[in-house]
């Protein structure tokens, strides 16, 4: 600060004489400048020299200059310079070429190039390092090669930025040919250059003779190890990422946060989800992309609250999430369907100016339709300055399973007035609603057109919806003909489809041939085991329930847990069938109780042909009242018994019958809205009805 003190008054000073200084005086306060690294500075000082008319007689001063401020970053200040100066030299033009290269558009890169009148190896270098730092390797290669028509010889650092190009380009036959003339001119001992060719290998796809090089490289530093872990991490191998990073740690070296976000990225993939937490917490440095990092693991491997609780560490920790971070949170929320988090973290997105980001705005949309709030969805639609497929696809599938169908389908018929291009996630959210609609020939005429018109080949997932769509429009035989037809081998998805019309329509037949073929292709899955169950209880086949209930035991076939959430002043609580853990649930049964009886004298009467043991009515009753869903409703009720807004319920598989007729008597007994989310679609219950029409 002293140094820089004294500067300024020398400055100052010279002004206040109001005449030019010496070459020797201004030589001398050129270096001081640079040494202070005060580029403002520097610049009051030629603004002096310009007042004053001097013009030195070498280009020595102004180059120092010129190179001053292409190393700040100061393109308009070079240029100013330039433009200038009484005389150039091959000097002059590199420093401007290096300050576009730094700062500068590339076209301006490319100009000031070719209008060089004289070019050294260094022109070239800087070119080609311009360009390909900023990812137009093409242009960097092009550069390259011509670097080598006029005669100049590639150095290290030439070859760097060459090898770093092709790696962006993936084009090792390109870098093949690099390696072999540094390989036939004894050159590439350099550390930098290993790293390059590394890279490039790694990059390419060869990442075994990456580690060949690797391994033989005598010089290695901390890029070189995060070079080839990140490399392992990119060609699908986390384990041997992971492994390399343990033989870093016994070789006593300390890893960065390059380092840390690729082991946990390896973590993740790996499913060693508590092995990347201990190693985030451990690491006292810790940057932007080791905390985004973690988050996405969180919330890509059903770490929903974890990646929540992050979340508000790294805003503690004064930690600027991007849109990665954010968009990832967000879908936490969609997962939990917390609508209260999902809005505080959007109010965030705000402040931070990241709300308009493609990924952030899409994922904020799926959120509030995955919250049942299409409204706030359609809100942040139509507020985005651009949209992609996956903004519409967001938006369309939000109103199908919201059921909102026609909304949805008038969205797909806009989308096609903007002139985008569907994709295949699109189909599937307009064939949903087609099916929920109960549009069965509209929902045939898109089909149809995916191919006819799009030139998209339907995927399984569209012929899933088909078989949905025959099965309920007319007999489960159509639905049957077209699985024979496909052109692909019947997944587990299209007889789960199947199963599920035949359990809708009492389909025994046809439903027992889709248990088979799931029974084959998913052996320990539960779900076809129940499914199949239910459609035998449902008419009195006891013994057939008996019989899957003891293949289920000698498979050694698990039933998932069934459960219901919901968020009660910003804290969730979990509730399965049945359930007496929770440290309320005296008043919680005895709340069900009372609203039970009001349905009753409403005229509700519980399905007991929906349970699965051979009982007495009595504990028919019983069982199928006190599902979790209506527990998380009394628990809401006993809370919140005043309230206005929304019931909001979620449920990890689908409603049944006798829960979805319940609430829909609640919703009118109570003059209340309950939205609930099953694994399969959204139930907005108003006032008797629901937003399914009794289709889900």
């Amino acid at each position: 600060m002293k140094a820089k003190h004294k500067l300024r008054q020398a400055i100052d000073t010279l002004y206040s004489r109001g005449q030019a200084a010496t070459e020797e005086a201004y030589t001398q306060l050129v270096l001081d400048c640079t040494r202070v690294n005060d580029v403002e500075l520097a610049k009051r000082l030629q603004s002096h020299m310009d007042l004053n008319f001097y013009e030195p007689n070498t280009t020595f001063l102004h180059n120092r200059l010129l190179h001053f401020y292409a190393k700040s970053g100061k393109l308009f200040y070079a240029r100013d310079l330039f433009d200038k100066m009484p005389l150039r030299d091959i000097i002059s033009w590199n420093a401007l070429l290096s300050a576009h290269a730094r700062s500068g558009s590339v076209q301006d890169l490319r100009a000031l190039f070719d209008k060089m009148p004289i070019r050294d190896s260094v022109s070239y270098n800087t070119a080609i390092a311009g360009f390909a730092n900023k990812g137009f390797s093409r242009e960097a290669l092009q550069v390259f090669s011509r670097m080598q028509k006029d005669r100049f010889e590639p150095t290290d650092y030439t070859h760097v930025s060459a090898l770093n190009a092709c790696a962006q380009l993936l084009d090792l036959r390109r870098g093949k040919q690099i390696h072999g003339k540094i390989v036939v001119g004894n050159l590439g001992g350099n550390v930098f250059v290993r790293n390059a060719l590394t890279d490039m290998y790694a990059k390419g796809g060869e990442i075994d003779k990456a580690r060949w090089l690797f391994d033989r490289m005598n010089n290695r530093n901390l890029v070189s190890w995060n070079l080839m872990i990140s490399g392992y991490l990119k060609n699908g191998q986390p384990k041997k990422c992971i492994d390399l990073f343990q033989e870093m740690q016994l070789l006593g070296l300390n890893p960065d946060e390059v380092t840390v976000s690729n082991i946990l990225g390896a973590c993740f993939q790996t499913g060693r989800i508590d092995d990347a937490g201990r190693l985030f917490h451990v690491i006292k440095e810790k940057d932007n992309v080791c905390w985004t990092t973690m988050i996405v693991g969180y919330t890509q491997n059903g770490k929903e609250e974890d990646a929540l609780i992050l979340f508000n560490e790294m805003l503690s920790e004064d930690v600027r999430p991007d849109k990665f971070s954010i968009s990832s949170v967000v879908s936490s929320c969609a997962k939990l369907a917390s609508l209260y988090h999902g809005q505080v973290v959007h109010g965030k997105a705000v402040v931070l100016g990241v709300d308009d980001d493609l990924l952030v705005s899409s994922a904020l949309i799926d959120m509030y339709c995955k919250c049942g709030v299409t409204d706030d969805a359609w809100t942040v639609f139509n507020m985005m300055p651009t949209r992609n497929v996956v903004s519409w696809n967001s938006m369309i599938n939000g109103y199908a399973q919201n059921g909102q169908d026609l909304e949805a389908l008038a969205l797909y018929d806009k989308l096609l007035q903007e002139n985008l291009k569907p994709d295949s996630f699109t189909f599937v959210s307009v064939l949903s609603a087609c099916l929920h609609a109960d549009l069965f020939e509209r929902g045939q005429n898109h089909f149809d057109s995916i191919s006819a018109v799009h030139g998209i080949t339907p995927s399984l997932d569209h012929y899933a919806c088909m078989i949905n769509l025959l099965g309920r429009s007319s007999d489960v035989d159509k639905a049957v003909d077209l699985i024979k037809s496909l052109p692909h081998k019947p997944n587990s998805l299209i007889w789960s489809t199947l199963l599920s019309v035949c359990a809708m329509k009492g389909d025994i037949k046809h439903g027992e041939m889709a248990a088979r073929h799931l029974f084959e292709l998913e052996p320990i899955n539960a779900g076809p085991y129940i499914m199949l169950s239910n459609m035998y209880a449902a008419c009195g086949r006891w013994e057939d329930v008996a019989s899957i209930r003891s293949s289920m035991k000698s498979k050694n076939v698990k039933k998932f847990a069934a459960y219901s959430w919901i968020e009660i002043d910003n804290k969730v609580h979990k509730f399965v069938s049945e359930d007496r853990t929770h440290p309320e649930t005296e008043i919680i049964y005895e709340e069900l109780s009372k609203l039970i009886k009001k349905l009753q004298e409403a005229g509700f009467s519980p399905n007991t042909k929906l349970v699965l043991h051979d009982t007495q009515e009595e504990e028919k009753v019983k069982s199928i009242c006190y599902h979790s869903e209506k527990l998380a409703l009394a628990y809401c009720l006993i809370k919140k018994p005043h309230g206005v807004t929304p019931i909001r319920i979620m449920k990890n598989i689908r409603v049944c019958g006798d829960c979805h007729l319940f609430m829909k008597f609640a919703s009118d007994i109570i003059g209340r809205t309950i939205i609930l989310r099953d694994s399969n679609r959204f139930h907005h219950f108003v006032g008797g009805n629901c937003s399914c029409k009794d289709n889900w």
